[in-house]
């Protein structure tokens, strides 16, 4: 599983031509680490062996170290002295202040969205939508989750604030692996499948007041969905 430069999955602002190279591996070991936690292959509270992964992804030290400093400033890894790169792990209070954070930072949005929104816009999301429910269909957890994810940030986007659109991101790129979990099992993917489906309903036809109420469900069946595991 050998990174090369080029394996790059987010766009880059251009850069001079001797730093594409080392830019593009730094974004592309960012990437295969985050699912890493994302997926629970780097268990919350558990110590990154740095030699492991370096012989997992096949990169020296220094640049998975740069890489570890970045996700430590996202609130994904904990940088303890004497102990290295922790995996962060969250109390089950802590994510649930968090979720209720987001439920009303995303019923805010889908207010705002519903007015100022343009028609390109809303039409990106059901493109995003779209790709989310095949991946669902093709049981693609990874895909749908990181669709998932955007369509939520994509929404808050549509209000054109921001403010709003920054703190918003801090919360959601924290509570990234936590809401991974929340798509375990058949039952509660289809849910949460369905709420997303109400969601972009509401969306397209500029629904403010049953946008707002389906982003609240969605987000309040999220922590029951996690709670159970909201620490692990």
């Amino acid at each position: 599983m050998r990174l090369e430069a080029t394996e790059l999955d987010t766009a880059t602002q251009p850069l001079p031509a001797d730093q594409i190279g080392r830019f593009s591996l730094h974004e592309a070991i960012l990437n295969r680490l985050r699912d890493m936690i994302i997926t629970g292959e780097l268990q919350p509270g558990n110590k990154i062996n740095e030699a492991q992964v370096c012989a997992r992804l096949g990169v020296s030290r220094t640049p998975l170290r740069e890489a570890l400093k970045y996700l430590a400033s996202e609130g994904l890894v904990e940088l303890v002295p004497r102990r290295g790169a922790v995996v962060k792990k969250f109390t089950s209070k802590e994510t649930r202040d968090m979720l209720e954070v987001i439920k009303s930072l995303e019923q805010l949005a889908a207010e705002r969205a519903c007015e100022v929104a343009s028609d390109a816009g809303i039409a990106n999301i059901r493109h995003m939508h779209d790709e989310m429910v095949a991946a669902y269909e093709h049981g693609d957890r990874l895909t749908y989750y990181k669709l998932n994810q955007s369509i939520h940030l994509a929404i808050v986007a549509l209000a054109d604030n921001a403010a709003l659109s920054d703190v918003h991101a801090i919360l959601q790129t924290r509570l990234k692996r936590i809401r991974f979990v929340g798509h375990e099992g058949p039952v509660k993917w289809a849910a949460a499948v369905g709420e997303h489906v109400e969601m972009m309903e509401a969306l397209e036809m500029r629904d403010a007041k049953r946008l707002k109420e389906v982003i609240g469900r969605h987000l309040t069946e999220a922590w029951l969905r996690v709670r159970d595991v909201a620490s692990v």
